[in-house]
């Protein structure tokens, strides 16, 4: 698969995944001047901002480290317009979900919740 389809491939996967763990997914790729948000999901009491890494393996590095400084920057920078546009009573969270697949095969999904 090549990298934008394995990318698209994890997204639909991490929002599959987040939905048996009960999340909603209200968005997804939402994009503006500052960049793009993967997936955007409610809890009960968080609006959770959702960045989405998708490899083959993890034998260079974790998918979770190539979510920058800088693109967490860009992260947070994106959910403030969101939140501008969408006001909640809910506090923001910032999650990354690690989706290992190959050929359209999930081999492992690692959820980290407040990862930044």
């Amino acid at each position: 698969m090549k990298e934008k389809l394995i990318g698209r491939f994890g997204e639909g996967a991490a929002a599959d995944y987040l939905r048996k763990k009960r999340y909603r997914i209200i968005g997804m790729n939402y994009s503006c001047r500052f960049g793009e948000i993967d997936l955007i999901a409610e809890t009960k009491d968080c609006v959770v901002f959702v960045e989405v890494k998708s490899r083959r393996d993890a034998h260079f590095a974790q998918a979770r480290e190539f979510v920058t400084a800088a693109k967490q920057r860009r992260l947070t920078a994106t959910a403030g317009l969101w939140l501008a546009q969408n006001p909640t009573d809910k506090q923001p969270r910032f999650d990354v979900v690690e989706v290992y697949c190959e050929n359209g095969i999930v081999h492992s999904i690692q959820h980290i919740e407040n990862a930044f």
